[in-house]
């Protein structure tokens, strides 16, 4: 059964259960890298014998609303144990040109946000849908443990360190498997993107924000590391990283992932941890600190219970990684037309980037056309803000209409997609 509550707008699957979570999808063209407006989301409970289910049309943006869903209670996910603390559902998706799209299993927590990002291949003459299934979240089920690797890589071997500075890479190309696995694919994944699948299906966003900010710093400094030493590709291999548990982390193609996560990574995406005269970022090495242990490394479980009990995230990676770590940052993004200029862009602001931004807002805007077209006069005024303040209510930021650093960056980086594609065809 579905119903709508009030003036919200928000559908609800009424159930017996004890709690709720939300799923947001987002659809676009992978042809022309806008959005899909109409197409129809259908969302069922995955195993049940007579399944809720919910339909709904995505809007201009390309977005349904928040489709409130059941989900476990949250303290499942808040102690490690057997019953599984999320629930499953399957999502379907179909729009007019397009192929069929499936995901199988998306994982709703209770009290956050889920987002599916779908992204529609234009319809073939086999007409045959896209299907996808998300295995179980790392924390519930037993994947193998990392093999301990020394956290700083010797810089003295010949042809290993190949980068001179950290960069943030535009994409990391993600094997599939380990590295031996020649049948795998490889993904060319979006850094930011890769991040936030990697944080989402490696701890809960339900826990305290402070733990997620640990947690994803070492996954970031981790994955730099694997960037700044090109460590696969020194090996003879032609990818950034691996999807194995064993060797790096755990990438799921096509998951969902979870809004408290993605916005720390939007805000901190180039940061990373090392140690004094220490140019490389560190391979912060972790486990789920219940049915592996590691010593000398960080537990996620009890960086939950550390955030729980008040301290920061550099007071959490300290506790682990000793009192000599510490939080750096670039300002080299690969891939970014113009660095981010160091102070907000809000109402008054005047100059070359507000130039720029408001370049690139038209192009996107061609994408999205719910974003204004602006006057690129150097000027930001109110019609600027304006544009800004839609786009960040599409790409899932604090919409406020000003140009603080995540919005910048979501900006660039969507820009720079909506480019690419004008220039294929």
């Amino acid at each position: 059964m579905c119903y709508t509550l009030g003036n919200d707008d928000i559908s609800i699957v009424q159930t017996a259960k004890e709690a709720f979570g939300s799923l947001r999808v987002n659809v676009t063209s992978m042809a022309e890298m806008g959005a899909v407006p109409d197409a129809r989301v259908r969302v069922t409970e995955s195993g049940e014998d007579a399944p809720q289910d919910f339909v709904a049309r995505t809007d201009i943006s390309g977005q349904t609303e928040g489709i409130v869903l059941p989900a476990p209670p949250l303290e499942l996910s808040l102690e490690p144990g057997d019953e599984r603390p999320y629930s499953l559902y399957n999502v379907e998706v179909d729009a007019l040109g397009y192929e069929t799209f499936i995901i199988d299993d998306v994982q709703i927590l209770p009290d956050v946000e889920a987002i599916q990002n779908i992204s529609l291949l234009p319809e073939s003459e086999e007409g045959t849908a896209e299907i996808f299934v998300i295995p179980p979240h790392t924390l519930f089920y037993d994947y193998p443990p990392k093999e301990p690797e020394s956290e700083i890589k010797p810089v003295g071997e010949s042809g290993e360190i190949v980068l001179s500075r950290v960069v943030i890479p535009e994409y990391v190309v993600v094997h599939d498997g380990v590295p031996t696995d020649r049948s795998a694919k490889d993904y060319y994944v979006p850094y930011k993107d890769y991040i936030k699948n990697v944080a989402s299906s490696e701890i809960y966003a339900t826990w305290p924000r402070e733990s997620i900010i640990a947690n994803v710093l070492a996954i970031q400094s981790f994955t730099l590391n694997r960037v700044y030493t090109e460590w696969y590709r020194n090996k003879g291999y032609d990818f950034t990283i691996t999807s194995s548990t064993a060797y790096d982390h755990k990438w799921i193609p096509e998951r969902n992932i979870f809004g408290s996560i993605a916005s720390v990574v939007d805000q901190i995406f180039n940061e990373y941890l090392t140690r004094p005269n220490i140019t490389q970022p560190i391979l912060a090495q972790y486990c789920d600190g219940r049915s592996a242990t590691c010593p000398g490394v960080m537990s996620q479980w009890g960086s939950k219970e550390l955030g729980d009990d008040g301290f920061t995230a550099i007071e959490i990676l300290r506790f682990y990684y000793g009192d000599n770590i510490f939080i750096d940052s670039t300002d080299i993004i690969s891939g970014v037309p113009s660095s981010w200029p160091g102070y907000d862009l809000a109402i008054g602001s005047r100059g070359d980037k507000v130039r720029q931004l408001q370049n690139q807002l038209n192009g996107i805007s061609e994408g999205y056309p719910i974003i204004p077209k602006v006057a690129v006069d150097g000027v930001y005024g109110n019609e600027t803000a304006n544009a800004v303040s839609r786009f960040q209510k599409i790409f899932g930021l604090g919409q406020t209409g000003v140009t603080d650093f995540p919005t910048w960056y979501k900006i660039s980086e969507i820009y720079v997609g909506v480019s690419k594609i004008a220039e294929y065809r």
